[in-house]
């Protein structure tokens, strides 16, 4: 007689089914929407809403592309999501070269064993607190500290490093810079804590292989570290990089007018312009498909820094026979 087998394979199926359906709901029929979104006229027109019409490629035009009424003419390269997608580039490569340089520095110096560092847990606390505090106090914190009036805009007026009416927030290169410091600031903590783990799980004997050899840290740090940190540093580059491209809640409370980015929408995020399309003119063909120039450059960027990281494998040279 066969023996009776309980299967207990289908049980795991029940336990990953809620995540599958969250996905299902909340992620993939969200994002295939959007898609289609994208190829249609979808807008409120006089108060109704009108579509969805197909449209194909019309709503991808009008983002390089806008009517100068003026004129009666096409103005192309030089539209309002064009100027958001440049800001936003701008802001986070201000904000995510020093982020990552500084992290990696902190990280090396933390793990370093010849340093004995003391009090390391109060230091890795200080800097990581940053990251505790939203967004949005961070960036009302700092408005109201560079504002005309504010006691930082007041002391460099008094030392003379700045005139007695000048204004940061009506002047691009200061917004942008103070923009990208906050960003910087609320997330090297984070970025340092994920390297540091990497470097931990590092096996240690080949530190002490390295040090009995005579290699001195910084040897150590491009020899046995960064190699072998490629796989989290890839991980922080790509998430750094997904986020630092949708950053939103900063940029859109920090010094804004009516819901655009001040000074002269200088400060303007590419997701403050989805916001703006979605939101406030309810154009969703449009939001969608600055939705999706998003998605393409953030997977350009993230596959640029998987190729920049991956582990190359040496040619072997082929002995040439006589």
């Amino acid at each position: 007689m066969k023996k009776k087998t309980v299967e207990y394979g289908k049980y795991g199926y029940i336990f990953i089914a809620p995540f599958f359906l969250v996905f299902l709901v909340f992620q993939l029929y969200p994002l295939l929407y959007t898609f289609f979104l994208s190829f249609v006229e979808y807008k409120d027109k006089n108060g109704k809403m009108f579509g969805p019409k197909f449209n194909g490629l019309g709503n991808y035009l009008d983002i390089i592309r806008e009517k100068d009424f003026t004129t009666n003419s096409w103005r192309y390269l030089d539209t309002y999501p064009l100027n958001a997608i440049k800001n936003t580039i701008i802001m986070w490569v201000c904000n995510f070269i020093p982020q990552i340089l500084l992290s990696l520095l902190l990280a090396a110096w933390f793990t370093d064993t010849t340093v004995k560092l003391k009090g390391q847990g109060a230091f890795k606390v200080l800097m990581y607190l940053p990251n505790i505090i939203t967004a949005s106090s961070i960036a009302v914190l700092f408005y109201q500290l560079f504002d005309i009036n504010g006691p930082i805009t007041l002391t460099l007026k008094h030392m003379g490093i700045l005139d007695n009416d000048y204004n940061l927030m009506e002047h691009a290169a200061p917004t942008i810079g103070l923009i990208a410091f906050m960003q910087f600031w609320m997330w090297y903590g984070n970025t340092m804590i994920t390297l540091i783990a990497g470097i931990l799980g590092i096996n240690p004997s080949l530190y002490e292989a390295a040090m009995v050899d005579g290699a001195s840290s910084k040897q150590q740090f491009f020899q046995i570290t960064l190699p072998l940190l490629k796989p989290i540093l890839q991980f922080t580059l790509v998430t750094s990089a997904i986020g630092g491209l949708q950053m939103f809640d900063i940029p859109s409370l920090f010094n804004v007018s009516n819901g655009i980015g001040g000074p002269n929408r200088a400060s303007e995020t590419i997701a403050m312009q989805i916001r703006e399309y979605g939101f406030v003119s309810k154009n969703y063909g449009k939001a969608a498909s600055a939705s999706i120039v998003l998605f393409i450059i953030t997977l350009i960027i993230s596959l640029v820094f998987f190729a920049l990281t991956k582990d190359r494998e040496p040619k072997q040279k082929h002995a040439v026979v006589k």
